[in-house]
């Protein structure tokens, strides 16, 4: 129930939408009462056994649903004698008509704004995850499948609009439907209504047997579909690898492994769920043919006051239950796969971020003197140290390069610059001030980073270099792509600067999608710059092109690289060598070659055989 309510929260805001689908749902219940309560006195008039006691006036009013009925009794009879039975049948059918107008007038209104709340329901859902998914730390990522994430804002948003919000309107109108009704039936037999409500519960019982069958499997089977998902998007990501080792023999069973699994799993929900909706009606019939029974031995023993017009009206009302009733049980097991699809939706918004901006976080409006690593550690598991007491200080405008063996912490260092990530224990700081204490948005519009793998999005050349900038002019899109030796290539495409760069980028080549990147940095302009393997992927060509294009992007800016080809970094004015999270060396190219058995000379002899 705590996850039904924290779903439908995403309903807000509600304002006066929620009163109006009140009234009219209860109009229209209102108005669907009346169209079979008219036919008590439609077959009295052809039958013959319309009320004989004429009453000289109204009745007096009084708080209750009778007095509605006498109130309605005393004007038909009135008709009868000034019309005859032809008027007063005339009258029956016409107001059958307005009713049944009414009543689908008011029921259209009420839909209109249920679909209004299901649209809002979903798209707030669907916003809040994906603003928590940006706003979560990197590290969340590297623990997750994407395949996974994918799913729970596509799969389970879709599922939760389907079997829970659909359910909204049903679990309000429903109920409200069978109780006016119920009303109706105590009035016209208390006894009759009575045996109904004995009946009842017991088919409420074995159709809950089925619900809570369901529900237990409803999770499994959301979990199985993400799997599924992950893997297809594995396998679109390493289709060159899986073609390269002959592996497709290999993925197809893997992946049918899976797709069995939760063929089964749907295919058991499926028994189960449409289970539920035959097995009601046939419990609903079966309750109706017990009353037809009881209650025709009322009538035939003229009990309890009901007559023949009055029994078929009660059984017409009451057949109008079932129908609410079967949607009600049709909702509680439907709601099932819903509320299990919430969960998972849920689990990624209650996820805590672990970089977050304090509430009294300040404002970094300029860089003017250093970035410092004062004792720094971290650990991702809490055991092993990835970072190890870690002391560094990059000065404004110089450039400083990290290397060491992979697994080293060079990358680890590099996120907790623009706060990634955090340290366990120490701290880094900016012109002296804790990055925990500054705005993160504030920080990054400092940092411009260049990856190894350039990150690209499915858009224009153009708008993947303005990426982040709404104010960026053409003159400054192409200044940016000049330098970073990226123009030329560009408008040697069909569509220029309009052309489409593919999923990550894949229109273009390697050395074309780095310059791509470092344009979108020369055009950000930011006084710090991160480099992380900038070159290591690229063939000769590129990667001339490439370090071209970086020493203008470098100049006059602070800089911090990250290198496994030592040549691209003897210009550095630091080199810090780091092993196992430590730090073992740190100067210039010239200090470090000289150190006898130091680690970069080895680095630098082993790069060079």
């Amino acid at each position: 129930m705590k996850t039904y309510l924290r779903l439908l929260s995403f309903a807000k805001p509600l304002g006066s939408t929620t009163l109006q689908y009140f009234i009219y749902s209860l109009l229209s219940i209102v108005f669907g009462l009346v169209n079979f309560t008219l036919v008590i006195p439609l077959l009295g008039v052809l039958f013959g056994s319309e009320n004989k006691t004429i009453l000289s006036d109204p009745p007096d009013f009084y708080f209750s649903l009778n007095y509605f009925l006498d109130l309605f009794s005393f004007y038909f009879n009135q008709i009868i004698q000034e019309k005859g039975t032809i008027g007063a049948l005339t009258f029956i059918v016409i107001l059958l008509v307005v009713s049944a107008f009414l009543k689908n007038a008011f029921r259209y209104l009420a839909l209109r704004i249920e679909a209004q709340t299901r649209a809002r329901v979903v798209k707030n859902i669907r916003e809040t995850v994906y603003y928590k998914i940006i706003q979560l730390n990197t590290l969340f990522f590297s623990q997750q499948r994407r395949g996974d994430l994918v799913s729970r804002l596509t799969n389970d948003v879709q599922e939760v609009e389907y079997s829970v919000v659909n359910t909204l309107a049903v679990i309000f109108r429903e109920p409200a439907t069978i109780i006016a009704y119920f009303v109706t039936l105590f009035m016209i037999s208390t006894k009759l209504t009575l045996f109904t409500l004995i009946l009842l519960p017991l088919s409420g019982i074995i159709i809950g047997t089925v619900t809570s069958a369901l529900r237990k499997q409803a999770k499994i089977g959301q979990e199985t579909l993400s799997g599924l998902m992950s893997f297809v998007d594995e396998t679109i990501l390493g289709i060159k690898v899986i073609k390269a080792f002959n592996s497709e023999g290999f993925m197809r069973k893997s992946f049918d492994v899976i797709n069995k699994k939760y063929a089964r799993l749907i295919t058991s929900m499926a028994y189960k769920k449409d289970a539920a909706s035959p097995l009601s009606e046939f419990m609903g019939i079966s309750v109706a043919a017990g009353l037809l029974f009881y209650g025709g031995t009322l009538v035939l023993n003229n009990d309890a006051g009901l007559d023949g017009p009055k029994f078929i009206g009660f059984i017409l009302i009451f057949s109008q239950i079932l129908s609410p009733a079967k949607s009600l049980s049709s909702a509680f097991s439907n709601v099932q796969r819903g509320l299990a699809s919430g969960r998972r939706i849920l689990e990624i918004i209650d996820t805590d971020s672990k970089v977050l901006d304090k509430e009294d976080a300040i404002a970094l409006n300029a860089f003017e003197h250093s970035i410092r690593f004062e004792n720094v550690n971290y650990s991702y598991d809490g055991i092993t140290k990835v970072l190890d007491s870690i002391n560094i200080e990059i000065p404004k405008g110089k450039t400083v390069a990290i290397v060491g063996p992979s697994g080293s912490g060079k990358s680890t260092l590099f996120d907790m610059i623009p706060r990634f990530i955090d340290p366990v224990s120490g701290k880094v700081t900016i012109d002296g001030y804790d990055l925990k204490d500054v705005r993160k948005h504030d920080l990054r519009e400092f940092i411009g980073i260049v990856t190894q793998q350039s990150i690209l999005f499915n858009d224009s050349i153009y708008n993947n270099i303005a990426f982040g900038l709404e104010n960026a002019s053409d003159e400054d899109v192409i200044k940016a792509a000049k330098v970073a030796n990226a123009h030329d290539f560009i408008i040697d495409f069909p569509n220029g600067y309009d052309t489409m760069m593919g999923d990550m980028g894949n229109n273009l080549s390697g050395g074309q999608r780095q310059r791509i990147s470092i344009a979108r940095a020369i055009l950000r302009n930011s006084p710090i710059l991160i480099l992380d393997e900038a070159t290591s992927s690229l063939d000769t060509e590129s990667e001339r092109l490439v370090r071209d294009a970086l020493e203008k992007l470098l100049k006059d800016r602070t800089s911090i690289i990250i290198a496994h080809r030592l040549s691209t970094i003897q210009h550095a004015d630091i080199i810090i060598v780091i092993e196992n999270g430590k730090i073992l060396e740190q100067g210039s190219h010239e200090d470090l070659m000289n150190t006898e058995g130091g680690l970069y000379q080895r680095l630098q002899g082993m790069q060079q055989e």
